[in-house]
Formats: C-alpha cells, sequence, structure tokens
C-alpha cells in the first residue's frame, strides 16, 4: 500500500499534528512518502525520523499547494493521501480530491485496516456518533490532531527535490499578511503531559487541585465537558470527540468517570494514570495505573510530594 503524507510548515517549523500521520502510515503498513514544501532544512528534519522525503521549493499558499499535490498524486497513484486536519488542509485536500476526482474524508480519528479493507473512523452530530467510512480508489484523508503518537527518531531516509511547473494563471490569490488572533492559547495536541479534571472533582474550588498538580509536573490542564460546561474552566482545555485529540506521553485522569466522548480524545497516551472513588469507573478499563480513592485527598498528597521530589 502506497501513501502520501503532506507536511504542512509555517516556514520555520512543522505544524499541526503533521508528524503524526507517519505513525498513522506505518498503522496502515503503507510504504509512506512525506512531501515538504518550502523549507529544505524541514525537510531533512522529516526524514531523520525514518520516512523518504519529496521537497518542492515553492510557495505555501493553497492555490499553489494545490498545483503541487494534484501533480503528484497523478504521478504516484498512491491508495490513500493524509493531511493534518488544519485550516489549510480543510481547504487543500476538498480541492485536491474535486480536481482528481477522488473521495475526501475529513476529520478522521482512527484508520484501520482489516481484510485488506481501510476503514476510516471520524465523529459526526457533536461527536456524539463515530461515523465509519470506506473509499473506493484513492482517498484524500484529513486526520485529527492527537489522534495518533508523534514519531520517535530512528535511522535517516533520503530527501528528494522534486521541481513542479506552476503556471502563473493558476495562482487566483496571494498572501499578503497573517495576523495572529489574540485568544487563550493551550497547546492540547503539542502537550507531554496532560492533567485532566471531570465531574468528580466537584466544584471550581477542587478543580484547582488539577492546575495546581499540572503546574508542578510541568503539564497542561484538560478537561471533561462536564467541568467546562460547570463553568470550571476554559472551553479551550477540553478533550474528547467535540474537543481536542490528544496523545501525550502522560495523561492523569482526575475524577473522570471514563464516558466515551472523553476516553476517544485521550485513548493514544502512551501511559494513564486515573483517580476515582468509583472502583467500577470504566476510565480503569484503560488506565496503566489505576488509584481508587477520594480524588480531592489524593492530589494534595501527589502535590506534596511532586514538590519534594523537585526540591531533592
Amino acid at each position: 500500500m502506497k501513501g502520501l503524507l503532506f507536511i504542512e510548515t509555517d516556514g520555520e517549523k512543522v505544524i499541526g499534528g503533521s508528524l503524526e500521520l507517519i505513525t498513522a502510515a506505518k498503522a496502515l503498513d503503507a510504504e509512506g512518502t512525506a512531501i515538504v514544501v518550502g523549507n529544505k532544512t524541514i525537510a531533512d528534519t522529516v526524514a531523520a525520523l525514518g520516512i523518504p522525503v519529496t521537497f518542492i521549493d515553492a510557495a505555501r499558499d493553497c492555490d499553489t499547494l494545490t498545483e503541487v499535490l494534484s501533480e503528484i498524486v497523478k504521478e504516484e497513484n498512491p491508495e490513500v493521501v493524509l493531511l493534518a486536519n488544519t485550516q489549510l488542509a480543510k481547504d487543500l485536500a476538498p480541492r485536491v480530491a474535486g480536481r482528481l476526482n477522488l473521495g475526501c474524508v475529513s476529520d478522521v480519528t482512527g484508520i484501520n485496516k482489516t481484510d485488506g479493507k481501510v476503514i476510516y473512523t471520524r465523529p459526526v452530530y457533536g461527536g456524539t456518533v463515530l461515523e465509519h467510512i470506506e473509499v473506493d480508489g484513492t482517498a484524500i484523508v484529513t486526520v485529527r490532531n492527537g489522534s495518533f503518537a508523534k514519531p520517535e527518531n530512528t535511522s535517516n531516509a533520503t530527501v528528494t527535490e522534486k521541481k513542479v511547473e506552476i503556471s502563473a494563471d493558476t495562482i487566483k490569490a496571494k498572501i499578503v499578511d497573517t495576523i495572529k488572533e489574540i485568544s487563550e492559547s493551550v497547546n492540547l495536541e503539542e502537550a507531554e503531559v496532560i492533567v485532566s479534571g471531570g465531574r468528580g472533582m466537584g466544584n471550581a474550588e477542587n478543580f484547582k487541585l488539577v492546575e495546581e498538580l499540572a503546574q508542578v509536573v510541568g503539564g497542561v490542564v484538560g478537561a471533561t465537558r462536564p467541568a467546562i460546561e460547570n463553568g470550571w474552566i476554559s472551553r479551550a482545555h477540553q478533550v474528547g470527540q467535540s474537543g481536542k485529540i490528544v496523545a501525550p506521553k502522560l495523561y492523569i485522569a482526575c475524577g473522570i468517570s471514563g464516558a466515551t466522548q472523553h476516553t476517544s480524545g485521550m485513548t493514544g497516551s502512551n501511559y494513564i494514570v486515573a483517580i476515582n472513588k468509583d472502583e467500577e469507573a470504566p476510565i480503569f478499563e484503560i488506565a496503566n495505573l489505576s488509584i481508587v480513592g477520594n480524588v480531592t485527598e489524593i492530589l494534595p498528597i501527589m502535590i506534596e510530594e511532586m514538590k519534594k521530589a523537585k526540591a531533592e
């Protein structure tokens, strides 16, 4: 199975969940090739993760990228083209699919290969239902950030430079300036440690224990939908089908029962610690370490011990 992976950059670094696409391709046993446009240094960095890279020295506007990606897809004829589900990809993927008359699946959170068939899973109806999709022929697929783990460094692969002729007539728009929106910055997708709180925290005052533990361990605060709806923390911290899909090295679930809407957003975590007073809580079924007890009594002890360990 042949796959193309579009690695999105901002000109200086890889952005979105693009590197997770390497793990997704390996899950399909696909012979993947990464496509990097505009920065040769980034191409070398991606190749160090063990995947061959095709580098194209071109602009990164959507019109140009549509031409570049369409040309490569026509030449390579892959079974799947993977993109991170960013704002750019939401524009780019359907353009390429429409131009080449290919199937397009967006916001995918799971990919499985069974009996030679590839099934793409994505949440619909506000995350209350999971949809399973099979595509005939080449599929253009955008993958939600955090759905797969980031790859580890392996042996270097090759970087091949390719030239794609682009007519000036095809460029209908150009970027003249980029202004970053001033908003609360919560980078859950990139976090290595996440401490999340749920309904079991009880109230806003108790939820501060989650925030304190996150600060002590150098992590980011996450939350379930009930915690957000109760006003304990902003929606930017939500983890789950209707929030962020995450895959940190360590995920600490505090007072979280383990509803599917939440766990589907964090099961990609490398190590899960769950704290809940209900020993039958579903969260314990996926936890690597289960702590049964009152979370408001356990967290202060954890915080104190973590502080002592850091001081030594």
